[in-house]
């Protein structure tokens, strides 16, 4: 374990104890998640079907049926 993660350990130590529950149940989710996704983008198909969106988006935009994205009203 890096140092970071061991301080941020010990300081989640100092919760109370629904705290420290909700935070672990949050730090599991999250690692599920990440496998999830990282075991999503790994196949083939994920690979295949990422190239069809980025082709179907390309010819969307060439065709003029895209608009810019306005960052400042997210």
């Amino acid at each position: 374990m890096n140092q970071l993660l061991q301080e941020a350990f010990e300081k989640a130590a100092g919760l109370p104890q629904a705290e420290q529950n909700r935070l672990a149940r949050f730090l599991l989710a999250e690692l599920e998640s990440e496998r999830r996704w990282a075991e999503l983008f790994d196949s083939s198909e994920s690979e295949d079907f990422l190239e069809r969106l980025a082709d179907e988006a390309l010819s969307e935009h060439r065709a003029g049926r895209t608009l810019p994205l306005k960052t400042e009203e997210l």
